[in-house]
């Protein structure tokens, strides 16, 4: 007696799927995943920083029809109130004089690219101490 191995012919396709090694690779990229973010965020937070010093004041919006003072602090760390170079002590009570008047004007900070942030935040700290909270900031655009 003769056997036939073979399938009988039919007109549907097959329509298992094996979804066993697409669920294997899921859980491998979620384990890759779960290892190395930890890792990543472990880097960003271990840079040290040095901050600069600030004392604490409210922020005030500034007035545009104001007259204005031009306080320039350059690289070196010198610093210029309406063209008159001078040290943070003898800055300091220039701003006290100014601060006296009845209607103070506005400031007007220039700042080099290349002065400390110490030094421009020294120069901050001091008009806020003074209650010159009118502040304009100059920058330069790029082309």
């Amino acid at each position: 007696m003769a056997r036939n191995f073979r399938r009988p012919r039919s007109a549907q396709p097959i329509a298992e799927l094996n979804v066993t090694n697409l669920i294997d690779l899921g859980f491998m990229l979620l384990i890759i995943f779960m290892i190395a973010t930890p890792l990543i965020n472990q880097n960003e937070q271990t840079m040290r920083v040095e901050l600069p010093v600030e004392s604490r004041s409210e922020q005030t919006k500034p007035d545009p029809n104001e007259r204005f003072q031009e306080v320039v602090v350059k690289a070196d760390g010198t610093i210029t109130l309406d063209k008159r170079p001078m040290t943070l002590a003898q800055f300091a009570s220039e701003l006290r004089v100014i601060a006296a008047q009845s209607k103070p004007p506005s400031t007007r900070l220039r700042v080099d690219a290349k002065a400390s942030a110490q030094q421009w935040l020294s120069v901050m700290d001091e008009l806020k101490k003074n209650k010159l909270f009118k502040i304009n900031f100059d920058t330069q655009t790029v082309r």
